[in-house]
């Protein structure tokens, strides 16, 4: 297996269709046995994805990156795990450890270098629940179809079982743009699209496993308030941001607080909820 990081000095660079160099690193038995820094020769993301793919790299750790990169990783067949920050060393031993993952960081390391984001009430998916906000790099799955690797725009509405709508892009007015294949949105709802005809529109009844997962209690945690600047303020129900040792943001609720210690519930508030979309593809460029 070969993980390559977008590469300056040490730390991640942020602008993967900018990068200069790439730092690969052999893993064998889930360890990193040798690496090796190369220069990016190439301008472009489908110059840099090609090399990647030249190279044998199955995974790309990087900033920040666009779609047209992002549709170009997916057909050269890397997984893509974007929005790190920091060692770039560091990185990938998290991602070894399935601590790191493309829309922010599940919280293993309780207590080490948290810190308090923007406060924000009623802090939701942000850009609809068919986005992947929970959705760990480590579990790459091949999926096939015709509009794997293209930028796909759907329209689409989701309800629980019992028929109360969650979210829906028809009252926003506007579709949904994601590069399908690529680890934007939920497994169910990517492997929905994977081979439908634009026009289409599909039913899909999503089990936890497709969509968010199951609860971990592993991401529920407890922390010294004085360890945590700014925590003074919230309450329990609140939802904000946490900060992992990367740098990265990840949302939580607040579950407990007492005059000393703070509780967080890391995990996604669609955990453990199946879920059911009715999806028209509009277009696929």
């Amino acid at each position: 297996m070969k993980i390559a990081v977008t590469y300056d000095n040490g730390k991640i660079f942020q602008h993967f269709g900018r990068t200069e160099q790439f730092k690969v690193y052999d893993v064998e038995d889930n360890k990193v046995v040798s690496s090796e820094v190369i220069g990016s020769n190439g301008v472009g993301h489908g110059a840099l994805a090609g090399l990647l793919s030249d190279r044998s790299v199955d995974v790309l750790i990087c900033g920040g990156i666009g779609g047209g990169a992002q549709a170009a990783l997916a057909e050269a067949g890397v997984e893509l795990c974007a929005g790190a920050e920091g060692d770039a060393d560091q990185a990938v031993e998290a991602y070894l450890k399935g601590e790191l993952v493309s829309t922010g960081a599940n919280c293993d390391h309780h207590g080490e270098g948290h810190t308090c984001g923007d406060h924000e009430e009623g802090h939701s998916c942000g850009s609809g629940c068919g986005d992947s906000c929970g959705g760990g790099c480590g579990t790459h799955t091949t999926l096939t179809g015709r509009n794997v690797g293209k930028t796909c725009r759907t329209h689409y509405r989701g309800t629980f079982n019992d028929g109360t709508q969650f979210d829906s892009s028809y009252d926003r007015g506007e579709p949904l743009e994601f590069v399908c294949g690529a680890g934007q949105m939920i497994k169910g709802f990517d492997a929905a699209v994977a081979d439908m005809e634009v026009g289409q529109v599909v039913d899909v009844h999503l089990m936890p496993e497709e969509a968010y997962g199951m609860p971990d209690p592993n991401a529920v945690f407890t922390l010294e308030i004085a360890q945590l600047p700014g925590s003074e303020e919230l309450e329990a129900g609140q939802q904000v941001y946490l900060s992992n040792q990367f740098g990265q943001p990840f949302p939580v609720k607040v579950v407990e607080k007492d005059e000393k210690m703070i509780t967080f519930d890391a995990n996604h508030e669609m955990a453990g909820k199946e879920l059911n979309f009715r999806i028209e593809l509009v277009e696929v460029k």
